[in-house]
């Protein structure tokens, strides 16, 4: 992880793992930027969030670790973690003299050690949740079968709430609570707020980060909880395209500019994933084609991993076609970057995974084609399925979603003065105070699915 506009001296305190030296010289620089040049200051206290990230993002001490390790694979012996610890298996790294280990390690050694994952831990809800997935996904091909696009509506109602931890504020201080919410678009066309804890501020149907906006005082404890009930439509997707049917684009027109344009810093035109593109699209001149070249290729290369901080990259794409790793959203921005390097026009879209045995935080992407619009890509989804079942996610979607936004890094409606906690995507929700954000360690969140039924 680069370091972008900070002195070399600083880059290297953080990359020998000093990190208290990095901060108390960042704070220097800090102090002397706001005097002559406060846009600078403002990107140094960045890279000073970033630091106390870092420090959230690898919290496990070896014994932490161990016992996090042994959940994972209950058979696992102390041995054998020290086997792998040091044959360098693990993602950890010295903090300050200490080696600290990355808090979802676990996970990821079982992602990326193949020979591992029968010694995992089973998850019986998580094989339901599956075989409802898979159900879903058959209804969906069985009544989308020829050119039908939209089918197999749900109508799914929710609850969505944060809640402050006791002492996370001073007693009667206001709360400022951006809580994600429904787009009204093609995929969900129905929404309705049908209860909440406050007064409340709802942004446009069509902003691209849509959110439900309270204010409140924390009571006596120092806590607070806000609520929003909400009850939408959502759709399957499934349409069989004829390749030899799709035209060229109108190079002109405002979609195809929009969604074809760089989007600094993790939609950005690198040579490295300029070369990546035309590798993977070969010959092939045909828009649809080629960007099922990169699906594939994505599927077959890159393993499934849960991500630090996002804050942390400094350009998310590049960083996956490079280390052939990465989360959900992290595979739609390398769809999304590729198909635009390509000139294929690509758009982000994430929320939440709304299988009701197990919801999920979610992104994927969509591409366009002519003649047939906007068709919908899930990387992440498709290299999960088994090989009969990862097509499916090119081109269609089994409509298990909720789609609160159709793009990244926007700032919301009503605006955060604050810096978020998630600046590129919007699912938790987000809440600040007069000094500041209040990040993810300050509050808890749920997200439970109330009622779900077949139209």
């Amino acid at each position: 992880m680069l370091r972008l506009g900070i002195a070399e001296s600083i880059k290297k305190l953080i990359e020998l793992g000093r990190i208290k030296e990095a901060e108390e010289a960042l704070r220097g620089s800090i102090a002397e930027a706001v005097r002559y040049d406060p846009e600078y200051a403002e990107r140094l206290l960045v890279e000073l969030e970033r630091l106390n990230r870092l420090r959230r993002e690898y919290s496990l001490d070896v014994k932490e670790a161990f016992r996090k390790f042994k959940s994972e694979f209950p058979g696992a012996t102390e041995d054998e973690f020290k086997r792998l610890l040091n044959k360098g298996s693990f993602d950890c790294r010295v903090i300050d003299g200490e080696l600290k280990f990355f808090r979802n390690f676990a996970f990821n050694f079982a992602k990326l050690h193949k020979e591992w994952q029968s010694r995992r831990r089973e998850d019986d809800r998580l094989r339901e949740a599956r075989r409802a997935l898979y159900a879903r996904q058959d209804e969906v091909v069985q009544l989308g079968r020829g050119e039908r696009g939209y089918v197999a509506p749900l109508k799914i109602k929710v609850l969505h709430k944060v809640s402050l931890k006791p002492g996370a504020l001073p007693p009667g201080e206001k709360v400022k609570v951006w809580i994600p919410v429904p787009r009204r678009c093609e995929l969900h066309p129905s929404v309705k707020i049908l209860n909440t804890s406050h007064r409340y501020y709802l942004s446009g149907e069509d902003h691209p980060q849509r959110t439900i906006y309270f204010e409140g005082a924390t009571n006596d404890k120092g806590t607070a909880e806000f609520w929003v009930e909400y009850e939408y439509t959502v759709y399957g997707y499934y349409l069989n395209v004829d390749p030899s049917k799709v035209v060229e684009y109108d190079i002109n027109d405002s979609l195809y500019l929009t969604y074809t344009s760089e989007k600094p810093p993790h939609i950005s035109f690198t040579p490295y994933l300029e070369n990546l593109a035309r590798e993977i699209a070969g010959s092939e001149r045909n828009p649809y084609l080629k960007a099922e070249r990169i699906f594939k290729w994505i599927i077959k290369h890159v393993t499934y991993n849960l991500s630090y901080d996002y804050v942390l990259y400094d350009n998310i794409p590049e960083f996956v076609a490079k280390e052939r790793r990465g989360d959900c959203g992290m595979q739609a921005l390398l769809f999304i970057t590729l198909c635009r390097i390509e000139g294929i026009p690509a758009r982000w879209q994430s929320g939440w995974y709304m299988n009701p045995l197990k919801p999920g935080m979610h992104d994927w992407a969509q591409f366009y084609v002519e003649p047939y619009g906007w068709l919908y890509a899930d990387p992440s989804f498709g290299g999960s399925m088994p090989p009969e079942r990862k097509h499916f996610y090119f081109g269609n979607i089994e409509g298990f979603r909720m789609a609160a936004n159709n793009d990244i890094a926007v700032q919301f409606d009503p605006p955060k003065k604050h810096f978020r906690s998630d600046p590129v995507d919007s699912q938790r929700g987000e809440l600040e105070w007069k000094h500041g954000n209040l990040y993810y360690d300050s509050w808890d969140y749920e997200l439970k699915v109330l009622s779900y039924k077949t139209l």
